[in-house]
C-alpha cells in the first residue's frame, strides 16, 4: 500500500500542506503529518496551529512511497535546513520513490540535487534555486518521479496529481469532481 509523509515545520503555506493531506486522505491514501520542529504543534505562516501526527525522530520511513514538502515561509527555510530530512530526500529519490514539493519548496529539491535533468515549477523568484533543471511555468510538473508546483492557488491540481500517481488519472478525475473542482 501507498504511503506518503509530508513535512511540516513552522511558518509552512497553511494551504499547500493541508490541502494535500485532506485530498489523499479523501483518496484512500495514507498520509502522516510529520514535524521537523521536535514538537507536534505547528504554527503555519497566517497563524494557523496543525498538530502533526509524528515528530521526524520517531517516524520510519521505511515504507515511505511518496515525501512531500509544502512551500511557505520561514517553513521552506527550515525544510532546507534540516540535514536529516535532505539525506532522506535525495535516499528516497534515488531509489525511484515519488516526490513532491510545491511554491518555495522546490527550491530544497533543487540544492540537494534532485531535480538535476528534470522540469520543474516553483513560486515566482525561486527559478535560479531550481539547480539543474529546465523551469517550467506550468501549474504543476511531473517529471518522472518528482512532481513540483507553483503555489497556494495551484494546490488542488497538485494534490490531484499525487493521487493519479498512486491510482491513475481516472480516479484522479473522479475525485475532482466529487470535490467540484472538475
Amino acid at each position: 500500500m501507498s504511503k506518503a509523509y509530508i513535512f511540516l515545520a513552522d511558518g509552512f503555506e497553511e494551504i499547500e500542506g493541508l490541502t494535500v493531506v485532506d485530498i489523499l486522505r479523501r483518496a484512500g491514501i495514507e498520509i502522516r503529518m510529520v514535524s521537523i520542529m521536535g514538537k507536534k504543534q505547528i504554527t503555519g505562516s497566517h497563524g494557523i496551529t496543525v498538530e502533526a501526527d509524528e515528530l521526524f525522530e520517531h517516524a520510519d520511513f521505511e515504507d515511505a512511497s511518496m515525501l512531500i514538502l509544502p512551500g511557505g515561509m520561514p517553513g521552506t527555510r527550515h525544510l532546507g535546513a534540516h540535514k536529516e530530512l535532505g539525506l532522506l530526500l535525495q535516499k528516497a529519490a534515488a531509489a525511484g520513490k515519488k516526490v513532491a514539493a510545491i511554491c518555495a519548496a522546490p527550491s530544497v529539491l533543487g540544492g540537494l540535487g534532485i531535480l538535476k535533468g528534470k522540469k520543474a515549477a516553483c513560486y515566482p523568484g525561486f527559478e535560479d534555486q531550481l539547480t539543474g533543471a529546465e523551469v517550467s511555468m506550468e501549474p504543476v510538473v511531473v517529471s518522472g518521479n518528482v512532481t513540483t508546483s507553483r503555489g497556494m492557488g495551484t494546490a488542488i491540481p497538485f494534490a490531484l496529481s499525487l493521487v493519479a500517481g498512486v491510482q491513475g488519472q481516472e480516479a484522479a478525475d473522479q475525485l475532482g469532481k466529487a470535490i467540484i473542482y472538475q
